[in-house]
């Protein structure tokens, strides 16, 4: 089966419309509004990453067009969690919008709640083939997707009223990143599925980011783990903030891919054939996913090797986290050569690719679960 998608050939700058260059103009403001605040406390790294930010954010709200509703509005909720907060911490228990919906606490939990309703509802969706059940996914996914972003900027802003020298990019321990993953993995998700027009992925894709949602869940009750803690000296530096992204878009990636490749295999062995978009297509989504998650992951890789140098003295020490990067590096490359080189497609690459989340799993959290070292501050 040939797959076939329409693109416009224009130059960029004739594509663009007054929406688009609005959408800049925000985002130009906004940098400078946070320069002009913030500017002396930044070196020049944190400059380059604010202007790279920036330029970044555009160029994608010009490529995705949905992303130029879903920024704005994040931002904003986070604003008002701002405003409300009037410089007190304390606020957060005491205004009720705050206690219950805006601060950076509140704000995860209901994108948590959200997620596990579109995960009932694409399923639902899926079964009954429903195109309204659909669209109330994808709805309840965008909701999530908003609040959690809102809450994460929030929980910037709450860091630096227990302190300045407490303040940091919320992206530094498990439950943070957790809920980044959630993020990214949803938003990559959900640009497959307007790009593809098939809904019915998300029955499947949800249910890593519900597996997400439920660690959070647990490590947030269990183990309290929603405090904002100081940053350990390790952690201090800039280059968290460009390496910690980087890799979470290559986990979701992968996570995407594997989820894909469940679903590929039930239509290839005749399990919800009828109900699940085609094999060929799943296989084309699973493909851009990975060849995404792979471009981000080396970038990721060689960020970490450059921190590494940074703050150890040595590009590479064969510490346990860096081997098993290595590792999940070369079986996305190793999967790559094959699908690109030798031409496989179909179950071989479907299954794996569900392997594969295996071995990113342990990388991601086995790790800190059963091995030691340099990189040993993200233990349960």
């Amino acid at each position: 089966m040939e797959l076939a998608y329409s693109f416009d050939e224009r130059p960029l700058w004739q594509r663009l419309n007054l929406a688009d260059w609005l959408f800049a103009a925000l985002l130009v403001v906004a940098a400078g509004v946070t320069y002009y605040r913030y500017g002396a406390y930044m070196d020049v790294y944190e400059q380059g990453i604010l202007a790279g930010s920036t330029v970044g954010l555009i160029a994608l709200g010009w490529f995705w067009k949905a992303w130029r509703l879903f920024l704005p509005l994040a931002g904003a909720i986070a604003l008002l969690a701002i405003q409300l907060y009037q410089g007190d911490l304390a606020r957060g228990q005491s205004a009720f919008w705050l206690r219950f919906v805006l601060s950076s606490q509140s704000a995860i939990m209901w994108m948590c709640t959200l997620f596990f309703l579109a995960t009932a509802v694409y399923w639902m969706g899926l079964l009954t083939r429903s195109a309204l059940l659909g669209r109330m996914g994808s709805g309840l996914t965008w909701s999530a997707a908003v609040l959690g972003f809102a809450g994460m900027l929030t929980r910037w802003y709450e860091s630096y009223l227990i302190g300045s020298d407490i303040g940091h990019i919320p992206v530094s321990n498990l439950y943070e990143v957790f809920v980044l993953f959630c993020l990214i993995t949803a938003l990559m998700y959900l640009y497959y599925e307007a790009k593809f027009a098939a809904r019915q992925m998300g029955a499947f894709v949800l249910l890593v980011i519900s597996a997400a949602v439920g660690f959070i869940l647990w490590y947030t009750f269990d183990r309290q783990a929603h405090e904002i803690q100081p940053l350990i000296p390790a952690l201090q530096s800039w280059w968290m903030k460009i390496h910690v992204p980087a890799n979470f878009v290559g986990y979701g990636s992968f996570s995407i891919a594997a989820m894909l490749g469940i679903a590929q295999l039930l239509v290839r062995y005749g399990w919800l054939k009828d109900k699940l978009p085609s094999a060929e297509m799943l296989d084309e989504v699973m493909y851009k996913a990975i060849a995404v998650g792979f471009l981000f992951f080396t970038i990721a890789t060689i960020l970490g090797a450059m921190w590494a140098a940074d703050a150890w003295g040595g590009y590479w020490s064969w510490d346990p986290k860096e081997t098993w990067a290595l590792i999940v590096w070369l079986n996305y490359a190793a999967w790559l050569h094959v699908r690109l080189v030798k031409g496989w497609r179909g179950t071989p690459l479907a299954w794996w690719a569900v392997i594969g989340v295996f071995v990113t799993s342990f990388a991601f959290l086995g790790v800190n679960m059963f091995l030691s070292g340099l990189h040993s501050y993200g233990t349960l």
